[in-house]
């Protein structure tokens, strides 16, 4: 029994977790989203009232969801908050606790999954992320497609007789309730300790001895080949770590970051993405900085792929820091393909960061952020009070351009004559 309020802390959920692994049945489902709250159902099912025009559909939801899950298993947990550093590290606990066998559920084709139920088996399921600017219909079908996701692989084992444990958590919640007390106590700080605390995961780092030469961050990390195979790697390079990073290289003038996946989707047997930089002086600033030359990906041993790379540099001593790069032309930070191979392939980083030289403390130094100190908005903002200044000023200088009449018209003398000289 949980009191009102109660936060489950990561000793607590050691504790909770252990009838999931003495239990005769050794096979685990790992549902993982971005965020979630306990409130997110009952929110979208209250939050248009009676004319919610999708309101059956949010009934069925948690029912399908929750209800009916929790129902028809022979015994259930609800845990409505969590310490998020107890979730952060959930997958890498799993994995401690037991001999499993890790599948990673990335396209979501539960026909092919095969399932040895000899040895113990941990399948994890990357769930769509919720992104805050989603609308509240948006947010509703997001959660109606994860409920078929969820239905279709539970009901394919079932189907098998296949006995499992589901745990269907996230990264962290999506709705944080904040005392009005401490409310201003949290705005008051630095916004590098925010966006430290708001990381779900650690950067992976590359080191050499005992000191990091490499790190690397990004919240999202994805790509697509012939606009058809999605791949999700972060949760492979971040959270399960399932990456090999022996090929990464570490010098003062050229550092290589190599990522090799074995079997990321079906279909590709192999898979390696480097990122090459460079360290070098310019006089023009009299000073080193280091840049990010090329991408590069290796699909199956073979197939070779090279991005050139536009506006990802920083002062040697910098970590870089960038919300989109890819291949798009709408991203600050663009991938550009330098050769056949990389036109059929699109890459998606959200918040990348890394830093290559002059690692100090094992952390991020100081980021250099790709957005320029004029930013559009600015830009718009000059734009438009530059016209409206000069309307300002011409129509003052019309006004002064005006003249009174020097001389007036009697009624009662002769009328007035001016000439035209005057």
């Amino acid at each position: 029994a949980l009191h009102e309020g109660h936060v489950v802390s990561a000793q607590e959920l050691t504790v909770l977790l252990q009838p999931v692994f003495t239990q005769n049945s050794r096979n685990l489902i790992l549902f993982l989203q971005d965020t979630l709250s306990i409130d997110d159902f009952t929110y979208l099912g209250e939050s248009y009232g009676n004319k919610n025009p999708f309101q059956n559909q949010v009934n069925k939801l948690f029912i399908n969801l929750l209800q009916g899950i929790l129902q028809s298993s022979p015994s259930s947990l609800v845990l409505p908050a969590v310490d998020c550093k107890a979730t952060r590290y959930l997958l890498s606990f799993l994995q401690e606790s037991g001999d499993w066998k890790l599948t990673n559920i990335t396209n979501l084709d539960v026909s092919q999954l095969e399932v040895n139920t000899s040895k113990p088996n941990l399948l994890v399921v990357q769930l769509q992320p919720l992104l805050s600017q989603h609308t509240e219909f948006a947010k509703l079908y997001m959660f109606l497609f994860i409920d078929k996701i969820i239905g279709r692989l539970t009901m394919d084992l079932q189907e098998r007789g296949i006995h499992f444990s589901v745990i269907y958590t996230a990264v962290r919640p999506s709705r944080i309730s904040r005392r009005a007390d401490v409310a201003w106590e949290f705005r008051r700080q630095l916004m590098a300790t925010e966006e430290e605390d708001s990381l779900s995961y650690p950067p992976l780092n590359v080191t050499t001895g005992n000191d990091i030469c490499i790190l690397f961050y990004a919240s999202n990390f994805s790509l697509k080949a012939n606009n058809s195979v999605f791949i999700d790697l972060t949760n492979a390079t971040f959270v399960t770590q399932n990456v090999d990073i022996s090929s990464s290289r570490c010098s003062d003038i050229n550092t290589t970051l190599s990522l090799k996946y074995t079997k990321p989707v079906n279909g590709i047997s192999s898979l390696e993405i480097r990122f090459l930089m460079t360290n070098k002086f310019y006089g023009g600033s009299a000073r080193n900085w280091s840049t990010l030359d090329s991408v590069e990906i290796v699909q199956d041993g073979g197939k070779f792929a090279k991005f050139n790379v536009s506006v990802i540099s920083a002062p040697a001593e910098y970590s870089f820091h960038c919300q989109l790069v890819g291949t798009s032309n709408l991203y600050p930070a663009r991938l550009i393909p330098s050769n056949n191979e990389a036109k059929n392939w699109d890459v998606f980083i959200s918040r990348l960061q890394i830093q290559g030289f002059n690692i100090e403390n094992n952390q991020f130094s100081y980021a250099s952020d790709c957005t320029g100190f004029f930013s559009p908005g600015i830009w718009m903002g000059l734009v438009t009070s530059i016209v409206l200044l000069w309307i300002l000023a011409y129509g003052i200088h019309m006004i002064m351009q005006l003249t009174t009449n020097s001389r007036f018209d009697d009624p009662k003398g002769p009328s007035l004559s001016v000439p035209q000289t005057e």
